[in-house]
């Protein structure tokens, strides 16, 4: 069987394994438990506000109270979900949690809900893979240190259980004699392999000095590392060799598909009447800001620092004057970025008393997740 691009800018031999199947179509939900980890990979892409911290993410979406479910279903629902993919740092660093999520996950969304997790070997044992299975995962994906062999032999408790068994390590140039040793060793013993393209971040630089070791991008526009492709080209015919399915999973894959398409269909779940949705997912919205509030320097700082039941009752103030004299424009009360929203249209027509009444209107580009990052602020 030859290997196959796939119209996901990803290189396949044999079969997609339902994991990657979903994320490729961006329905999984990203649900990163902990930053914790007892393993150092000097590759580790995990940027600052998450390495060694134990914090949960569901996407972009800071899960403040861990113990409360409510945000994380929220994020599933509006990102229409068909599954989650449980990362960190290390998730067995917190065993209870993944247990907690994954039994939670199931319970609401159903026994079809396909959950994955990434895992290194330092942490597995029998009893925590017992208890992951007992709650309903799925498949799990072992992440072997390729430079200490010496936990490769738990591999085989994976085998244990009925659920879909792969490793997930990232293509790192220079590691072919390696690598494909790891490929000999879990032939048999695994459902899958999925290679990554090493990716250079400044995250990485600044925790391992990549650029140190020789680690760089391959381009100006991309944080894809030299040489990790071809080399993943090559072992995924050494993995098919073996009888292996294999899939290399691209940093274009990842940017230009996945996100895209999480992101797109979270902006169905989010957009209100009054925004315009871009090709790319993004929203087209008016937007009125108290003018201590507005976007600028420490704009988030000042946000988190507000009184958000003072600046609530600001703006349902605001809002109340502007409909005066608005005609038929809408305004929602945006309560995490505290300001008014509106249409485009709205916001133009009505800048002058929008303006008149000490407020600041602007056309604003933003993403539809949780965080809202800003692409484009057109103040009027």
């Amino acid at each position: 069987m030859a290997v196959e691009k796939t119209k996901f800018h990803s290189y396949c031999s044999g079969k997609l394994h339902e994991g990657c199947r979903l994320c490729v179509q961006g329905k999984k939900l990203v649900l990163f438990i902990t930053g914790r980890c007892a393993q150092r990979c000097f590759y580790c892409p995990i940027n600052e506000k998450k390495y060694g911290r134990d914090v949960v993410y569901a996407n972009e979406w800071k899960i403040e109270d861990p113990k409360d479910p409510q945000e994380l279903l929220e994020e599933a629902r509006l990102t229409k979900a068909c599954g989650a993919g449980i990362t960190g740092g290390d998730p067995l660093m917190d065993l209870d949690r993944c247990v907690d999520y994954i039994t939670l996950l199931k319970k609401e969304f159903g026994k079809r809900f396909h959950i994955h997790l990434y895992t290194p070997l330092k942490l597995v044992t029998e009893q925590a893979l017992s208890r992951l299975h007992q709650a309903g995962l799925d498949e799990i994906r072992f992440h072997p240190d390729l430079d200490d062999e010496s936990l490769w032999p738990r591999l085989s408790l994976g085998r244990k259980f009925r659920w879909e068994v792969g490793i997930e390590i990232p293509v790192v140039p220079g590691y072919e004699s390696k690598t494909k040793k790891l490929i000999d060793f879990m032939a048999g013993k695994v459902d899958f392999l999925n290679l990554n393209e090493l990716e250079v971040s400044d995250t990485q630089a600044a925790h391992y000095a990549l650029d140190k070791l020789g680690f760089i991008p391959k381009d100006a526009v991309s944080y894809g590392a030299k040489g990790s492709v071809e080399l993943g080209l090559v072992l995924v015919e050494y993995a098919q060799s073996k009888g292996i399915d294999t899939h290399l999973c691209t940093a274009q894959l990842k940017d230009s598909v996945q996100v895209k398409m999480r992101i797109k269909r979270r902006a169905e779940g989010v957009a209100l009447p009054t925004d315009i949705k871009t090709s790319e997912g993004l929203l087209v919205r008016g937007c009125v800001y108290l003018p201590d509030l507005a976007p600028g320097v420490s704009y988030r700082a000042k946000i988190a620092a507000a009184d958000k039941t003072v600046t609530i009752k600001r703006l349902e103030d605001a809002a109340a004057v502007l409909k005066v004299s608005s005609g038929p424009a809408r305004f929602h009360l945006d309560d995490f970025k505290l300001r008014l929203l509106t249409s485009k249209d709205a916001v133009k027509r009505l800048a002058k008393v929008i303006k008149k009444a000490g407020l600041i209107p602007a056309i604003v580009e933003e993403y539809p997740t949780r965080d809202g990052i800003e692409m484009d602020v057109e103040f009027l």
